[in-house]
């Protein structure tokens, strides 16, 4: 580290001679910072000069320097301001894809400024002059040849989730003292009176350190936190200003928080948690920084802390800034700096504030209110930005209109959500956006017009942001799908998402029938979070926008058709959006972002993806014309239409359900029953699962199942030990579960007695012997045949394999009774591989085989000649050989073999797969240079039709004119 200091050192000697000139000395700047930090130079790191970014629609963008992933650096001249600079440098990194750096920092050839936009999006998280880069380079550790962790002293996602943290503590204290807790309620009102106390200490609404020094009484004199907080909290709601006494300088908050006073005796432990112990390494909860403190993420952070018994679970939920800006950007930003930028004449820039300080924004499930604080600090942004112009124009009409230094007002801001503290913490975070808006209005305006040369004197006035606005009409608690929405322009946020299946198991079916009654335009199978999107755009009015995130099922079946096809059948146009990313937090979440408008919009529409099942997979995107409701980059194939040869009953099947673990036993256990009775083979099969399938060296079950479809109770008493186990496992289960379903429903159907209930767990009952689904028809379609081609119902790749009938699939393995070796490689090329996953359902970003979407759309060849035919058998069996082989040399599972075909370089299971396609367009008559999907879409509508005419076509499996079928069966497959 001593030769990096002296480099560095070198490295401020050497800037000092330049003149700060943005074009004529950026690169060499920027070389010789590399060569500070050990590299021989930027080009030898790796890092590119006027690298290349793609702008929104047209035109292409240089930043100075990019290093992927690490950094990119944007240079501008000595004394610039560098906050001016803070959008150009974030739109440079959200379109660096793919592998976004992960740091983007702004420098004037004096100072630093460190963004890390995936943690805080709104100022940096560190500013380093040159002239302490050598005892403060570990902020730029990432620039180090060997990367290590940057230290930051800015960082606000870091202070925010201590200050959450410990307030949460604080309030977990409260609520379960021993004997007496506090009622639930009044302990959150006091801890969010004390969190804006707290905050409003720090941004100078109140003398400093109050809370503290009134904690340091209790401790020191013993005197009453009840009495201190009690005096203080009335002194914040009283518009008469305390003439003398402790709390003189308390102005006049209101604002609703502070009307009910109702505060606590703190214990010694809790006013140590809130005030510290006296020592320097401990000041507490007050002792805290909260200028630093982030509203956008406390809030948030906060709630789920407040419920979490484990520390590692805090933050579950949390939305970072980058993904908030993913709607509010889209939907609110860059509308209205397109106005602002276009706008001509003083007239046009006056009539765009008075509408923007008229623009009203809703989150109908606003949580804790992250969204609205993003979108009132952006407003707050652009009428900053408007503000600009008008002093370029006028410095009179400026001046004039500088008298309300920011328009934006909380009384533009909509929130619904049926959590009381949610609502209430909404409404904090919204009042301290007051504050923190107008401190950095007057920030940006003084830097941009340098005051008008002391023309303009903006200093912090109270009566610009006291007293509070008084919210309560415009956050309101309630269930937003039964809820009246209040008019607003623009829609925001992330509403709740649920499955059809958790839904009834989470809300159950009194709520669910509820919920179909007043929404029936809704399918019921949908998720969740459509009857936001649905209910979102029939409130927009025309030119109205909406930005929403929803589960990536959004796109899918039936969720699709309820939600994005109604937006887009009804005028919609969805004008940016994420098809799919990891949800931040969240376990196996992958989630849809879109943002549209009602009515037209000019210009192409950019779509994204994240590349890759983890958080910093790599991004791309694409500008496009239009984006279709599956928000594809490819052929929009969600209007293809059913074949009915293909959803005829017995051409596929999902595998078994069995219901309850008591029905799974070991191969152990299986052996000393077949050596004990052999009869037990009778109903003990081999029991394969998606894993075993795609995890397993050799493929093989590593279970079986107790099966007994097709026996009645009295039969299936005909084995005693396998029946006994059902007996004493799964049947007190099964009648446990029927109970509560019964109460369940006797519930719904008192409120109406026509609902809609379910009574699955009382038909399982009635046959608590048997799995929950047995898939009869399933095992009377396989059983004649030696072998069935199956594939895990939920993957990343293209697998399918014969599996021996002697084995019986679990529900996670999709089943086609085909035992031919043509059908196998109809299915196992890429031409069913792309329709498969531009069609299917998803589980995170695993793709799901769903039969209703994929397979009975699928068109086959219809016209296939036998020579064709014969050629996809042999490149079939061939491509089965060679994996075959490999896996055995190599000692590997699917799973591994295939992720070895995403490398580069020569693979003969490439080859082999190339061989199969060629052979398989072939029968399709398909062209070299034909986009698959394309012609697999136009093949589908050819069929369709034909069907309707009551014309032959051909269907799944081997073509009807073939009579050798025993020329197209092996032997291969996945045995017991």
């Amino acid at each position: 580290m001593s030769k990096i200091v002296e480099d560095l050192h070198q490295f401020q000697l050497y800037v000092r001679s330049l003149q700060g000139d943005e074009k004529g000395e950026a690169q060499v700047f920027c070389d010789r910072l590399f060569k500070a930090f050990g590299h021989a130079g930027y080009k030898e790191a790796g890092a590119t000069l006027e690298f290349r970014v793609k702008k929104r629609g047209r035109g292409t963008s240089f930043a100075d320097l990019m290093w992927k992933p690490r950094a990119l650096i944007e240079m501008k001249k000595r004394g610039e301001k560098l906050n001016l600079h803070y959008r150009q440098a974030f739109e440079y990194w959200l379109n660096a894809v793919p592998n976004r750096p992960r740091y983007a920092v702004l420098c004037n050839f004096d100072e630093f400024w460190i963004y890390d936009f995936d943690r805080q999006l709104d100022e940096p998280v560190d500013k380093v002059s040159v002239h302490d880069i050598d005892h403060r380079y570990t902020a730029l550790n990432f620039l180090l040849p060997q990367e290590k962790p940057p230290i930051f002293n800015n960082d606000r996602e870091k202070v925010s989730r201590q200050a959450a943290n410990q307030t949460a503590d604080l309030f977990q204290s409260l609520i379960k003292r021993p004997g007496k807790p506090i009622d639930r309620e009044v302990a959150q009102r006091f801890v969010l009176q004390l969190v804006v106390t707290m905050f409003a200490e720090d941004i100078d609404l109140i003398p400093s350190g109050t809370v503290t020094q009134i904690v340091r009484d209790c401790q020191e004199k013993g005197w009453s936190s009840y009495d201190l907080f009690k005096q203080l909290f009335a002194q914040m709601d009283s518009k008469k200003p305390a003439s003398a006494g402790r709390f003189v300088g308390v102005p006049y908050f209101n604002g609703g928080l502070f009307a009910t006073v109702e505060p606590v005796e703190l214990t010694k432990y809790e006013l140590e948690l809130l005030g510290g112990d006296g020592t320097p390494d401990n000041t507490g909860i007050a002792g805290k920084n909260w200028s630093q403190v982030n509203p956008a993420i406390f809030g948030t952070i906060f709630q789920s802390s407040m419920d979490s018994e484990e520390r590692h679970q805090h933050g579950r939920h949390f939305t970072s800034e980058a993904d908030i800006q993913r709607i509010v950007g889209p939907t609110i930003v860059k509308p209205w700096e397109e106005r602002i930028d276009t706008a001509k004449t003083l007239k046009h820039l006056v009539n765009l504030r008075r509408e923007l300080s008229e623009f009203k924004v809703l989150d109908p499930s606003c949580g804790s209110g992250n969204f609205l604080y993003v979108a009132y600090r952006e407003m707050a942004r652009l009428d900053a930005r408007i503000m600009i112009r008008l002093s370029e124009i006028s410095q009179k009409e400026f001046l004039e209109r500088a008298k309300r230094l920011c328009a934006i007002s909380p009384r533009q801001f909509y929130g619904i959500d049926n959590d009381h503290f949610g609502v209430e913490l909404t409404k904090v975070v919204l009042l301290l956006a007051k504050k923190l808006s107008f401190d950095e209005a007057v920030e940006t305006l003084n830097a941009e017009t340098n005051g008008f040369k002391g023309n303009l004197e903006l200093a912090f006035s109270e009566d610009e942001v006291l007293p509070l606005d008084n919210l309560d009409t415009n956050i309101i608690e309630g269930d937003a799908l039964f809820v009246d929405w209040p008019d607003t322009h623009a829609i925001i946020g992330n509403p709740p998402y649920q499955s059809k299946n958790k839904l009834q198991e989470e809300l159950g079916p009194k709520y669910l029938n509820k919920v179909r009654e007043r929404h029936p335009e809704v399918d019921g199978r949908a998720d969740y979070c459509v009857y936001w999107i649905r209910l979102a755009h029939d409130h927009l009015g025309e030119g109205q926008r909406a930005g929403l995130v929803g589960t990536n099922t959004i796109k899918q079946n039936y969720s699709r058709e309820s939600g994005l096809d109604h937006v887009l059948a009804t005028g919609g146009t969805i004008t940016e959006a994420v098809s799919s990313m990891i949800w931040p937090g969240a376990a196996n979440l992958s989630v849809s972002i879109v943002n549209w408008v009602k009515g037209d919009a000019p210009g192409k529409r950019r779509l994204y993806i994240q590349e890759g099942n983890k958080l910093d997979a790599g991004w791309r995107h694409e500008d496009l014309d239009r984006i279709p409701s599956s928000l594809s980059f490819r052929i929009d194939v969600t209007k293809a239409k059913t074949i009915q040869a293909n959803a005829k009953k017995g051409t596929n099947f999902q595998g078994q359900t069995h219901g309850h673990k008591g029905f799974l036993l070991k191969p152990a256990e299986a052996r000393l029953l077949f050596n004990k009775d052999p009869k037990y083979q009778e109903v003990v099969k081999p029991f394969i699962v998606g894993d075993d399938m795609l995890g397993k060296k050799d493929a093989k079950p590593t279970r079986y199942v107790i099966d007994f479809s097709g026996k009645d109770l009295l039969e299936a008493q005909g084995y005693p030990d396998v029946f006994h186990r059902i007996q004493a496992t799964v049947l007190p289960q099964r009648q446990k579960a029927a109970a509560n379903e019964l109460k369940k429903n006797q519930e719904a159907l008192a409120t109406n007695p026509k609902a809609k209930v379910n009574w699955h767990h009382r038909n399982f009952l009635n046959y608590w012997w048997r799995m929950s689904y047995v898939r009869e028809d399933m095992v009377a379609a396989v059983s004649p045949l030696k072998r069935y081609i199956g594939c895990s119902r939920t993957t990343l790749r293209p697998v399918f394999e014969f599996i021996s009938s002697e084995i019986s699939p679990n529900d996670a393995i999709q089943v086609f009774p085909f035992d031919d070796d043509y059908s196998f490689g109809i299915m196992q090329s890429t031409p069913h591989w792309s329709w498969f996953i531009n069609r299917c359902s998803t589980l995170t970003e695993r793709f799901r085989y769903t039969s209703n979407t994929v397979w009975d759309s699928f068109p086959w060849p219809q016209a296939p000649t036998l020579v064709s035919v014969k050629e996809v058998a042999e490149a079939g069996r061939n491509l089965r050989k060679v994996r075959r082989e490999l896996m055995t040399k190599h000692n590997l599972s699917f799973r591994e073999l295939y992720r070895g075909l995403e490398l580069p370089g020569e693979h003969p299971l490439k080859i082999a797969t190339e061989n199969l396609d060629v052979a398989v367009r072939k029968a399709y008559g398909m062209r070299k240079t034909a986009d698959d999907l394309t012609f697999l879409f136009d093949l589908n509508q050819v069929i369709a039709a034909k069907e309707a005419a009551s014309e032959p076509i051909l269907g799944p499996g081997l073509p009807s004119y073939i009579n050798d079928r025993d020329h197209f069966v092996s032997n291969d497959a996945i045995l017991p």
